[in-house]
């Protein structure tokens, strides 16, 4: 005879299995976190690897040598980026001081309506500038141990673009060794599984950089109208931000806000809350559901606590990589309940 109940019993069995994951979990994060300049690469590449398939694989299928493709979409993608960054740089380092002197006004109007209780603001603004390396410390701090933060981030993004190259050119050979690492019956499901985390993880990439061109292209024309100054360093701004949903949509919308209420009044502040209301209505009802609806099926607030989660881990960089290997996980979970009810099926009789 049980000494208790069957309930109690499966509840003692998934509590079990909850302090087992979540044990596994920890020691993960913790391995991630000692290796972590070799793991932030490989995230990294990985990313990378997902925006570039389609490019890769549009030269292969043109007839391409495998390296030869995997070659020029690196060389492809040192050009973009490294244009983008020129662009965001240089537009952010003629419009920079500009944009924190407003904020600085706009924090000193507050602080001119509502007494000390907007003090706070105009100490944020005048100091901008270390809120964000304080901010942004905890995830750096630990990566460069000794070494610059320039020359870290160099290294970084070079292995990371080597890992791409190979990680492009020799896919196939990854899944055949994955297969071949299976246990015994299951290396089409590890390889199901890889594929679906791998789809998700690229939907959320493309989707995500068309919606963040969208939204900077918008807010940008909207800011240039109402002229407001930096409008393109804004611009940049809600482009780069966007890679952290939601939250990055949300701050990048204040700062516009703010110049404009600063440097045009509070009637050009309304149009460009509205400008930004609008983009972000746009997205959410119509970009969002057209664009990343199909690959990446997640809650507003599962991705909150994603993005929460992954800043107390490893700051900025883990809200970045928080939500596509989120996705990637319950991509993973979706394979694993499709094979379990297919097997459930065919097990009853």
């Amino acid at each position: 005879m049980s000494l208790l109940p069957d309930p109690v019993r499966r509840f003692a069995a998934w509590c079990v299995v909850l302090l087992l994951i979540a044990g596994v979990g920890w020691v993960g994060i913790r391995l991630c976190g000692e290796l972590r300049t070799a793991v932030v690469p490989v995230l990294l590449a990985l990313l990378g690897t997902a925006l570039l398939g389609p490019l890769y694989r549009w030269m292969v299928r043109a007839k391409l040598n495998a390296s030869l493709a995997a070659a020029l979409t690196c060389v492809a993608v040192v050009a973009v980026v490294g244009g983008a960054v020129y662009i965001v740089v240089a537009a952010l380092v003629d419009t920079g001081d500009q944009i924190v002197t407003s904020l600085r006004d706009a924090a000193k109007a507050v602080a001119r309506h509502f007494g000390a209780a907007g003090t706070g603001l105009d100490d944020l603004a005048a100091n901008s500038r270390k809120l964000l390396e304080k901010f942004g410390g905890t995830a750096v701090s630990n990566v460069i141990s000794g070494v610059s933060i320039v020359g870290e981030s160099i290294a970084i993004a070079v292995l990371a673009l080597l890992l791409v190259f190979f990680f492009l050119r020799d896919s196939h050979r990854a899944l055949k060794a994955l297969r071949t690492l299976a246990p015994g019956g299951t290396a089409d499901l590890m390889e199901a599984m890889a594929r679906r985390a791998f789809e998700a993880i690229e939907g959320f990439m493309r989707g995500t950089t068309l919606i963040a061109l969208i939204d900077a292209v918008c807010i940008t024309i909207g800011l240039l109208i109402l002229r407001v100054p930096g409008a393109v360093g804004l611009g940049a701004l809600v482009f780069v931000s966007a890679y952290i949903p939601y939250l990055g949509a949300f701050l990048s919308g204040a700062v516009a806000v703010l110049v404009a209420l600063a440097d045009r009044g509070f009637v050009i502040a309304l149009w460009a809350l509205g400008v930004v209301l609008a983009v972000q209505v746009l997205e959410g009802h119509v970009l969002q559901p057209a664009i990343q609806s199909r690959t990446v099926q997640m809650h507003p607030a599962v991705v909150m606590l994603t993005i929460t989660a992954g800043a107390s881990v490893a700051g900025i960089l883990g809200m970045l990589l928080a939500v596509p290997l989120t996705a990637a996980f319950f991509g993973i979970v979706g394979v694993l309940r499709t094979r379990y009810d297919e097997q459930s099926q065919t097990d009853t009789p």
